[in-house]
Formats: C-alpha cells, structure tokens, sequence
C-alpha cells in the first residue's frame, strides 16, 4: 500500500523510530512520543492526539484509549504495547476485519518480579519492619513464613505466571498451574515451573485447601469477575498469602478484607483495584497486612520491558508487510 500511514504512540528514541521507518519503507510514520533517553521513562510521555490523526491511520503502534477509536475508519491492524486487550476486543469498538496483537511476552520479569517482591515482603514482614523504622522502634515482629515446602497456585499461568512459578520453584515451592484449560503440549521451561495444571472451577475449589500461596495474573473475563469471593477465601488454609497484579475485578474487597481482618488470610497484596485509582476514602487502604502498589508492575518502570515492547512491535511489523502470521495475535 503505498499511502500506508502508520501512528506510533509508542514511546521511542530517535534511532528506533528511523528503524521502523527502514521496516516499512513505503509508510508514512507520525510519531507521538519521541523521547531522548527511553531507559529514563516509566509510562508513556503526555502528547496531544487528535480524532483526524486517528482517523487517518492505517496502523497504530502503541495504545489509544480504546474508546477512541470508533472513528479509526481506516484502520486495519493495532499492535498494542500491553499484553491486556480486554478493551479493545469488546463488541463494536474496532470493526471485526481490523487485527489486533499485543505484547503478551514483554513484561514476565517486570511484573512477576514486583509480585515476588510483595510476596516475600509479607511472609517475611518486611513492611512491618519498614512501620517499626519509621517510629524509630527496635522489636521483634513475631514468626515469618517461607516458600520451601509451600504449595503455590498461580492463576494465570502465561508468560508472567510462568515467571513467578520459577521464582517460587528456586525457593523451594512447588507449583500449580490454573488455567482455563490443560494445554496437550508444554514446553521444557512450562514443565520445570510447574508440577501440576488444573483446569475449571471444581479443580481449582479442591485446590485452595492445600494452597499455602497464591497469586493471580488472571486477565478480566466474565468468568473470573469476584471470582475471589468468600467462598475462595473460606477454602484457603489459615494463614495464606494472597497476591494480585492481574485485574481489579478478581476480587471481593469486603470478602477480603474480613479474611484479614479476622486472620484467616496472613497477607495479601494488591497492584490492582477496582476502581483504579484506589479512591482516597477506600477502607483498604487501612486493612491489617494488606500492600498495596498502584498497578506500577508493569507499564516501563524496568526499563527492559519497553525495549522488548519495541521489538515486539518492528518484529510484526515486518510480519504485517510479508503477510506472515503476527506474534501474538489476539482471537476474536
């Protein structure tokens, strides 16, 4: 196509921007985000986009807010820098002839790192500790917990589950994989991560009894909306640890913040809500043994993810061009 126009609101240097111009020679590229130094950003830069910008676009590199793009009548395929799509697949947003890819792939480090992080800081109390400095007050904290010997379910066991399984695995747990099916063929690193994989709702219930961890990167679906509710919660053994940084609307908030409250639960951490942002008059924000990070484990705080984000997107963008199968796309 020779009047090809490609709309890039991925944040890119100089140089990356001239390397998806020698990817696709015959397109004429408008850059949104140009940034000098891309390893100093942590979330997309502010620009101005105009409904005529995204109307004339053949291609979009990056994520428009999805409700904007009713008027993208040109479009043909957006490559997303996330690895959620959930917006852009709902019903009447894009036309059902314009593909859609996103990032799945990109951010396994950055975000089952953060939930590592927040895992181990409640089993071993570090926030505790971090309140007793602050005070100025040298005590004990009472016993702390440990992953060697623990059953870990992981909810949403891709790219990112798989990440924190290995994490888990090399501290000594043991890992369960729930998904919304039993793949036929898994990979070497898949099968070194976990143990076992369940699959339905009847599976994961008679797993939450032996289940002293677990952590989701769950997508948003009908069927794990308040999936966490107060029967999941019941089922846990007392003194288990509960990690988000899927969704918001996984959980019961009221559910969750009685098993805390009361000490079924040990711990729980949060990188999502709903809403988000948390409001500032929400009762989690003072709910015992509750973190909560504002959904910052992804995005480009670790400044890797975004270089992969990049290259994700010249890769099918090259794909795109030779009519050859795109990396990750999404189904609809």
């Amino acid at each position: 196509m020779s009047d090809m126009r490609i709309l890039v609101v991925l944040p890119v240097s100089e140089e990356e921007a001239q390397e998806l111009k020698e990817t696709a020679p015959q397109a004429t590229f408008m850059f949104k985000a140009l940034v000098k130094d891309p390893e100093r950003i942590a979330t997309t830069p502010e620009f101005e986009l105009t409904d005529e910008e995204i109307a004339a676009a053949d291609i979009i590199i990056g994520n428009v807010p999805a409700a904007r793009l009713l008027g993208a009548a040109r479009l043909k395929w957006i490559q997303l820098g996330s690895a959620g799509a959930d917006a852009y697949v709902k019903t009447g947003v894009l036309g059902e002839d314009v593909r859609i890819s996103n990032s799945v792939g990109c951010y396994g480090p950055a975000v089952a790192e953060h939930s590592f992080a927040l895992l181990l800081s409640l089993m071993k109390k570090l926030y505790r500790y971090e309140d007793d400095q602050r005070a100025h007050v040298w005590g004990e904290e009472g016993n702390v917990s440990t992953l060697d010997g623990a059953s870990v379910l992981v909810m949403g066991a891709g790219d990112i589950g798989e990440h924190f399984a290995r994490l888990c695995t090399a501290m000594g747990a043991t890992c369960t994989a729930y998904r919304s099916h039993v793949p036929t063929e898994l990979s070497d690193s898949y099968r070194a991560a976990f143990a076992h994989t369940i699959a339905g709702r009847d599976a994961l219930m008679e797993a939450l009894p032996s289940s002293q961890v677990v952590a989701s990167f769950l997508p948003s679906t009908p069927e794990t909306k308040r999936l966490v509710d107060e029967e999941y919660l019941a089922a846990l053994p007392r003194g288990a640890y509960l990690v988000n940084a899927g969704r918001g609307d996984l959980i019961d908030y009221a559910a969750l913040k009685e098993a805390l409250e009361i000490g079924a639960l040990a711990g729980a951490a949060i990188d999502v809500s709903d809403p988000e942002p948390l409001p500032d008059g929400s009762p989690l924000w003072d709910v015992p043994n509750l973190l909560i990070t504002p959904h910052v484990a992804g995005f480009w705080h670790l400044p890797k993810t975004r270089k992969l984000v990049f290259l994700r997107a010249k890769e099918n963008l090259a794909h795109y061009l030779a009519g050859e199968k795109l990396v990750h796309e999404v189904k609809r």
